[in-house]
This record gives structure tokens, sequence and C-alpha cells, in this order.
């Protein structure tokens, strides 16, 4: 687990890909400390070794089998009943298959606002309606399924959703398909609306 704390009213709880708690979470763990917010990033992995890029069907069938989105939520859940009653406001940042945990926990009345990045199972769970406001950001082009269409089946009562160029990953400084202007973006959207909420 990542917790930097400077000790405000302020949380945001990040939940990391499959690839476990890697440079590129660690890093935006510290960018948002720098914003002045307390941060959590609880591994949601049954050990502490990071999976290499090179190993995304290692890693994600790791996922599926050994953790799952079940157990992932349930372990989001816990920290937050373990720590709702430090913090005035509770935001949950995920990333990929954390993007869709994120979803999954948007229906708790305790979160301020829930941010997924290329949340690409979201899909599976399209009939959620978010209590809490979310906003999503999606690439342009999925490998797996149409963004356009997922995006057309979404309630937006309460979701603002992006689409930013590049490709699943355009966030990550560390991934092949970085893209630092849909990164920096994407950021900016974030503070945007965390500062909002």
């Amino acid at each position: 687990m990542v917790k930097q704390l400077n000790k405000v009213d302020k949380l945001i709880i990040v939940i990391h890909e499959i690839y476990g708690i890697n440079q590129h979470m660690t890093n935006f763990c510290e960018r948002l400390t720098e914003e002045g917010f307390d941060v959590i990033c609880p591994n949601l992995l049954k050990h502490e070794q990071t999976f290499d890029y090179s190993e995304e069907e290692i890693a994600y069938q790791n996922f599926i089998k050994n953790v799952g989105f079940t157990d992932a939520v349930y372990k989001i859940k816990n920290v937050l009943v373990s720590i709702k009653k430090e913090y005035k406001k509770i935001y949950i940042i995920g990333f990929s298959i954390g993007a869709t945990v994120a979803w999954l926990c948007s229906e708790e009345d305790d979160l301020d606002g829930i941010v997924g990045y290329y949340g690409s199972r979201i899909r599976d769970f399209k009939d959620i309606v978010p209590s809490s406001p979310t906003i999503l950001f999606f690439p342009q082009k999925e490998q797996s399924f149409d963004v356009n269409e997922l995006i057309s089946n979404l309630d937006k009562s309460n979701t603002e959703i992006h689409k930013f160029n590049g490709e699943h990953g355009f966030s990550d400084p560390y991934s092949p398909k970085y893209n630092e202007k849909s990164a920096e973006g994407a950021f900016d959207k974030m503070l945007d609306f965390i500062r909002k909420h």
C-alpha cells in the first residue's frame, strides 16, 4: 500500500491497474500529494511484486483468477469504512481495472467523486447509475470494444465523459501507449473536477 499524508481533510484513494503498484502509480500518488491531498493506494494483488507491461495477459489472468472485481470492491469499501470519519471529502481515482472497481463503488454515499481512466470493463456494468459525481476518461479507440457505443449506453445524469487522443494507457508515461498531451489534459480535467466537488 502507498500512503502519503499531508494531514489534510481531503483524501484520494487510487486504484491501480492489473500490474500492481508500479512506478506509474507511485509517481501519480506523489503528484496528487504535491497538489495537497492525502493519498492511499491499496495493493489489491495478493503479493507485493508488480507485473511488467510485457506480462499483460499474465497480469490480467492473475487479477481475474486471484482477485476479481468482487474482492477488489470489498477491499476498497473496507478502506472507506476504516477512514471515512477522518476526512471531509473522499474521492476515488482508478486506472483500467481500477477504474472499473471505482465505477462499482460509485453507488456509495460516502464518496465525493469518482474518476475513471480507461475503464474498459465498465462495459460489463453499464447499468450502474453513480450516486457520486463521476468523470470518465476514454481513449479514442479501444481494441476490445467500441468506445462510442459504450459512452452512448451509459447514464450521464451524474457522469461526465471525455475522450482523448491515444490508446488504452495514454496517461502512463512508462507505457508505449503514453500520450503526453492527452495525459496532461486528463490530469487537469481531473483536478478541476475534484476541486469543483
